[in-house]
């Protein structure tokens, strides 16, 4: 069995790798200056960014094992897990790593806020490559926060220094806005290989064990984690994942009921538990119910 570091705090990592420790909450991490860096596969209670300077190999996330490039920016949040599975060897390694506690925003307008970082949940194969004017941005302003861990706290330091994260944050979002917006024009395949998916969900019959199609499972299907793949598909269209499948579903629910299906057959044919889930569903996005439906299509 891998053996894991348990990172319940910020410092726990530090330590791990003889990093200064900086302050209780909030850690940034310069991999060049350490002398004793190691590897380590982490479960996380923290929320981390992390640069990539040079290629590394074999990374873990999750179950998948992955290569990534030069400058490339790789996040995780609590309850995750990532890092090298050869826990204990000395490396020599480059970049730059931020980690910062739940707690230490707890309260903050930045609190509020971290739902729209979808890239924490992005998988790490999905990690912002950043040129190298983006690199220096973010690596600046990691360095202007270190330098403010390194002050005392004179009442404004906690103000100060979760303005620091959050700047970085919303740049890493620009940054990855401007990754999509190019992926996306090179993946003009994605929308047809998500409707060919949703189309072969009913013609092999995978609704009848998974239910209804999700988001998660087409993320899946096509290689993506479930926020990346929605992200592009919002990037490409303005629209939801989860909104395309429901607009596929209720087309659908239309042909069964035109084809002669009644409520609980369509119900049953589409990956329903009940017809009166069926029911409400094709309600709200109709906004007539299925045997109104029926009634109005037969006058």
């Amino acid at each position: 069995m891998e053996k894991i570091l348990k990172v319940h705090n910020v410092n726990d990592y530090a330590r791990y790798i003889d990093a200064p420790v900086l302050h209780p909450l909030v850690s940034v991490i310069h991999y060049d200056e350490l002398e004793h860096c190691r590897h380590s596969l982490n479960n996380y209670d923290v929320y981390g960014l992390f640069i990539a300077d040079e290629t590394l190999e074999e990374l873990t996330y999750g179950l998948t094992t992955y290569d990534l490039h030069r400058h490339a920016l790789m996040c995780v949040s609590p309850g995750q897990i990532g890092g090298k599975a050869d826990i204990g060897e000395e490396i020599q390694t480059k970049g730059w790593a931020l980690l910062f506690d739940p707690v230490l925003i707890h309260g903050t307008d930045l609190e509020k806020r971290m739902p729209a970082y979808s890239f924490f949940t992005y998988n790490t194969n999905e990690a912002l490559l950043m040129d190298e004017e983006q690199r220096q941005l973010i690596v600046s302003l990691l360095e202007a926060l270190r330098n403010e861990l390194r002050n005392s706290d004179d009442g404004h330091q906690q103000h100060i220094i979760v303005s620091f994260i959050e700047l970085v944050l919303e740049h890493v979002a620009r940054f990855y806005a401007k990754q999509l917006s190019l992926q996306t024009a090179n993946t003009n395949d994605l929308l047809t290989r998500f409707e060919n998916l949703l189309n072969r969900y009913y013609a092999e019959g995978i609704y009848r064990t998974h239910g209804l199609p999700t988001v998660k499972y087409c993320a899946q299907e096509l290689f993506l984690s479930p926020n990346y793949f929605g992200d592009l598909i919002h990037q490409m269209t303005d629209d939801t994942a989860s909104n395309i499948i429901r607009r596929f579903v209720m087309q659908r629910a239309q042909k069964l009921l035109i084809g002669g299906e009644n409520i609980a057959q369509t119900a049953e044919q589409l990956g329903f538990d009940y017809p009166q889930h069926f029911t409400r569903v094709f309600k709200k996005f109709y906004g007539v119910s299925p045997s109104a439906y029926l009634k109005q299509r037969s006058k």
